[in-house]
């Protein structure tokens, strides 16, 4: 399937600089573009890249101008990113196999309804009570445990485990291999060793929350683990009992969030950051990668580093440790002319 700049223009709203009927039929990076590839410049370190690339169309903020020759048709966005990801979801809906109906064998418990567009894949098993939405998809091997819910829309990966009871929001996306509402890791100590503390509790996931493969979310001590509307999780996050994320709020791979802990909304946090327990992070914190958080943290921080400090003293702190020995040459060749040796 081929678009040309023009079409393509109109669809995103966007303004051609060039040869308005140059088509494209696939996706490529900047620095790997060719022809028949439309590409975007996002990130101004990329910039050189519009100057040597092959591609045919690039998509560009609205201020951007050349300063050299570009080869390629560009089109003027507000934002390329996004422009981008809105090209990529038209695409995805004609080369993404589609799937609908029942697959046999698999297991769906007496008195389940499922809607006229429901798809249930092969090896699947939908227990007792379970609710599903319109346009629900449930791949093979996936489990979905009594009285759970799932909202319209969503989109269950293979292999998924949804314990029981837990509650899926609408346009949901789960890959492979996440695990929602496993037990909190609760344990009370005695004389000899630790006895079980039952975790009755459930996960709340809201509206439009996409989680990563191999993902876990641990069910509430009592209450509910919540995830609330809009979080975008990575692969190989750990998410303990009873906690919130807050709204629209981002997680990066490998990060951990021990039990009680409150994710503020809108927040970006970087792989491998572990959050304390029962601590209370602010709305629009940004975190760096591998930080260790185990504190509370004011709404609008940026930190990194273990322990956690702000951004801008952490780059600082990682000049002086570059320079330390340059430093201690300094003092040795000062403490020499102070006691008069040369």
């Amino acid at each position: 399937m081929k678009f040309s700049a023009t079409q393509i223009a109109a669809i995103v709203n966007g303004i051609v600089v060039g040869d308005g009927n140059v088509t494209v039929n696939t996706f490529a990076k900047i620095e790997e573009g060719h022809p028949g590839a439309i590409t975007f410049l996002a990130n101004p370190k990329y910039t050189h890249h519009i100057y040597a690339t092959k591609a045919s169309i690039v998509l560009v903020k609205d201020d951007f101008e050349a300063e050299e020759p570009v080869s390629a048709t560009l089109i003027k966005v507000a934002d390329p990113y996004a422009t981008l990801a809105q090209l990529l979801e038209m695409v995805s809906k004609f080369v993404i196999p589609q799937y609908n109906g029942i697959e046999q064998p698999s297991y769906i418990a007496e008195g389940v309804e499922l809607p006229d567009d429901v798809y249930v894949g092969a090896f699947a098993y939908i227990g007792r009570g379970v609710k599903l939405g319109r346009g629900v998809k449930i791949y093979p091997h996936a489990y979905i445990g009594d009285g759970a819910q799932i909202g319209d829309d969503t989109i269950i990966n293979s292999g998924v485990k949804i314990y029981y009871g837990c509650k899926i929001g609408n346009r949901c996306i789960i890959h492979a291999g996440a695990v929602i509402g496993a037990d909190g890791f609760g344990f009370a100590p005695t004389g000899n060793g630790y006895n079980k503390i039952p975790q009755i509790g459930n996960v709340i996931i809201e509206d439009d929350v996409e989680i990563g493969a191999n993902t876990t979310i641990d069910r509430a001590t009592m209450g509910c683990t919540k995830i609330s509307k809009g979080v975008k999780l990575d692969n190989l996050i750990q998410i303990a009992h009873n906690v919130e994320v807050g709204e629209h709020t981002v997680m990066a791979s490998q990060a951990g969030v021990a039990g009680s802990t409150k994710v503020g909304a809108n927040c970006m946090v970087g792989g491998q950051v572990g959050f304390a327990g029962h601590i209370i992070v602010g709305d629009n914190v940004v975190i760096g990668a591998q930080t260790g958080i185990p504190s509370n943290v004011k709404t609008g921080s940026r930190l990194m580093g273990y322990p956690a400090v702000d951004a801008r003293d952490f780059a600082r702190q990682a000049v002086y440790i570059k320079n330390l020995g340059k430093l201690n040459e300094r003092v040795k060749e000062i403490e020499n002319k102070l006691s008069g040796n040369k």
